[in-house]
């Protein structure tokens, strides 16, 4: 029997019902609407009803699959899509039920008919597109000072400005934790030394006012006497007023430290988005040259070093070290000293990564040296990689900011598709038509998507569009977002270049110098045709280096699923991230700084350089530095080190035996701490297959 789908809309109830019923009786159903001082609005024939009744059964069958394996807790890429969850707890579980049903909410309802497609064939994917009917933002650099100094309402609760370097410890931690359940990307501190300075010196007059109490002498002459610096020392032989001002330097440095262990604690155990996952957070550092920033930065990386709970590397916050010429990098420099105790750090912690202020791109005219607020010109990034700087709609800044949302291209599939064309230039120019095309279809997409973003009002984001996104403050809480979000990005990513180049000439960019020349051509074509959708759409688009953490294997699983088991391009379960040299490609740390630096300047929404180190780096900061040379002297944005980094949980052992997996001391299983993209994680256990294959393919850089 055929049938036809009409819609009617009554007018008594002014709803909308969709009738699926046999053709012979339309005429039937007509007569009946008119009874009811209703109008048939449109129909569609059988074979739509057809394939949306397959469609349907086809998406309830997956999600009921996909919903039985997170009640019983498996191990798959649906549960492990982002290590940085525990998608096995009630919390974690109720998130990946709400995600895994708003996803198809989305195709079906927010994105356009060419955006949908464009998804299904493995072009594009959409970033955090579970939380795209939500109209959240992805990220945003904190102005702490503005919370510390006028304190903030979240929820029902008030935050009093903060007095003592203690308080505003606690508030960072509550201002990252607040934000990040109003949004769905990462959150960060983008000068955490300037920032805690001012409590530093708060806290040492606060020691200097105890000492009178006690004492019941008066000080005050001392309230605001110059330190050199916060560095304790014995008090044998010291009297008069170097003996109070070294005891409360001493007790001041204390306060500090015991700051900084608590913040390094709380961004490690508060749990944030339901409860299941803490917050992803990160902080920048280095260049405040301050008695008082100094004594920050140098408890911060001390904290680091020792660890959290039974000694282990702290995973959050994402450290990140400015690195400035004539601040905090050369030997002569203010910070030099605490430049080394960061390599140093590092070398045991993975952290702090570091960040090239001195990168062209990463330089900003309005700097000074003796602007005591410099840090407003200073770039800051996202520990993943996230980089916002250059607006089209007010100060160039990262302080207020942050990404909008992020689509990724699948370049590699793009270049499979061509593979077939024999002769080499019509091959590529058929590459870049396809480029074309499907950037056409990511900026539209990342255009719509802000189109329903622009809609939300300022009352849903309490705190984001109260304090910390630049001229929330200015509107009404029933005021859409509309005027001020404009200041974000929208990144257009991409992933597998290593992947195109060989599809297109069968060599990758470290292998070849053909390649390296055509994948620059292409990076460097799609920030031209982003430039211009700055100007057609007006908007902050970026070209980012995507870290495809769950993306990784996804696009390749269906690729080979597509085209089968391509040698060098879907033989893998991943593809290489974003423009780095793969990492099975044995090469030295200097090749692949040379190869990976000149797409820094091309990816203004995100990048990372990384390097894998062999052996224990504990007790060689020397190895760290003489990356950061290589950073500097290849004009590189961003960069991080990688080792093997053993812990034992149980009686604190460590060591860096890559193939040892029990504690030789006790017996305990270890726990493995890795880089997954650009922050770390504790257990491989919570990582997707994809990104595991990867791992196991990683080589030292020798």
């Amino acid at each position: 029997m055929a049938y036809i789908v009409g819609y009617i809309n009554f007018v008594d109830g002014q709803q909308a019902i969709n009738y699926h019923f046999p053709i012979k009786l339309f005429y039937t159903m007509i007569l009946t609407a008119e009874k009811r001082d209703a109008c048939i609005v449109g129909f569609s024939e059988e074979k739509s009803i057809g394939r949306d009744r397959r469609s349907s059964s086809h998406r309830f069958d997956r999600t009921r699959e996909v919903f039985r394996d997170i009640i019983e807790a498996k191990a798959n890429d649906i549960t492990r899509e982002n290590a940085n969850m525990n998608a096995d707890s009630p919390a974690g579980m109720m998130m990946k039920f709400a995600s895994e049903t708003t996803k198809p909410f989305a195709d079906d309802y927010l994105l356009s008919p060419t955006a949908r497609q464009a998804v299904r064939d493995n072009y594009i994917h959409i970033h955090d597109k579970d939380y795209y009917p939500t109209k959240s933002l992805t990220c945003v650099q904190h102005p702490l000072d503005k919370i510390l100094r006028n304190g903030f309402v979240a929820g029902h609760g008030e935050s009093r400005p903060a007095k003592r370097i203690e308080t505003a410890s606690v508030i960072a931690c509550i201002s990252l934790e607040t934000a990040q359940n109003e949004m769905h990307g990462g959150q960060a501190i983008p000068a955490f030394d300037f920032y805690l300075a001012p409590f530093v010196r708060a806290s040492f007059k606060e020691e200097i006012k105890n000492l009178e109490s006690l004492t019941d002498k008066n000080l005050s002459h001392l309230y605001e006497a110059p330190v050199p610096d916060y560095l304790q020392r014995d008090l044998d032989g010291l009297d008069g007023d170097e003996r109070w001002m070294q005891h409360a330097i001493n007790r001041t440095v204390s306060r500090v430290h015991q700051s900084m262990e608590a913040f390094i604690h709380n961004m490690n155990t508060i749990h944030s988005r339901g409860g299941n996952q803490v917050v992803f957070s990160s902080i920048n550092y280095g260049t405040d040259t301050s008695a008082e920033g100094r004594c920050v930065i140098r408890e911060l990386l001390n904290s680091t070093y020792e660890g959290v709970g039974n000694g282990a590397t702290a995973i959050f916050p994402i450290q990140i070290w400015k690195k400035k010429r004539g601040v905090s990098y050369l030997p002569e420099d203010p910070n030099y000293d605490l430049y080394r105790l960061a390599c140093k750090v590092s070398a045991r912690r993975f952290f702090p990564n570091f960040l090239n202020l001195d990168a062209p791109f990463n330089r900003h005219e309005k700097w000074n040296p003796l602007d005591p607020e410099r840090y407003k010109y200073e770039v800051a990034t996202m520990g993943c990689r996230t980089r916002v700087f250059e607006n089209r709609f007010g100060e160039k800044t990262s302080i207020g900011r942050g990404n909008l949302s992020f689509t990724t291209l699948n370049i590699v599939k793009l270049a499979i598709e061509v593979m077939g064309i024999h002769d080499r230039n019509k091959r590529i120019a058929a590459f870049f038509s396809k480029l074309d095309n499907i950037l056409d279809i990511a900026a539209s997409q990342l255009h719509e998507r802000f189109e329903f973003q622009k809609t939300a009002l300022k009352k849903q984001f309490p705190l984001l569009m109260s304090v910390l996104w630049n001229g929330g403050e200015k509107l009404d809480k029933d005021e859409t977002i509309e005027s001020v979000i404009n200041q974000g990005t929208l990144g257009i990513g991409f992933i597998g270049l290593a992947e195109c180049l060989i599809a297109l000439i069968g060599q990758h960019h470290g292998e070849s110098e053909e390649a390296q020349e055509l994948g620059l051509r292409i990076v460097g074509h799609m920030r031209s045709r982003v430039n211009e959708f700055c100007e057609s759409y007006g908007h902050n688009y970026s070209v980012l280096a995507t870290p495809a953490e769950g993306l990784s294997g996804r696009f390749t699983r269906i690729d080979r699923k597509t085209f089968g088991s391509i040698p060098g391009i879907t033989d893998k379960d991943y593809y290489t991230n974003s423009n780095h040299v793969p990492v099975y490609y044995h090469c030295s740390p200097r090749h692949k700084a040379k190869i990976e630096a000149p797409y820094h300047a091309l990816t203004g929404g995100g990048h990372i350089f990384y390097v894998e180190l062999d052996g224990d780096a504990t007790h060689n900061e020397k190895a760290i530095m003489q990356i950061v040379d290589l950073m500097d002297r290849y004009d590189i944005g961003y960069g991080s080190v990688n080792h093997n980094r053993n812990h034992c949980p149980q009686c604190g052992y460590e060591n860096a035996e890559k193939d040892q997996h029990v504690c030789p001391k006790c017996g305990a299983k270890f726990e493995t701490i890795q880089r997954i993209t650009g922050y770390l994680v504790g257990t491989t256990d919570r990582w997707n297959s994809g990104k595991l294959a990867e791992l196991n393919d990683r080589i030292v850089h020798k």
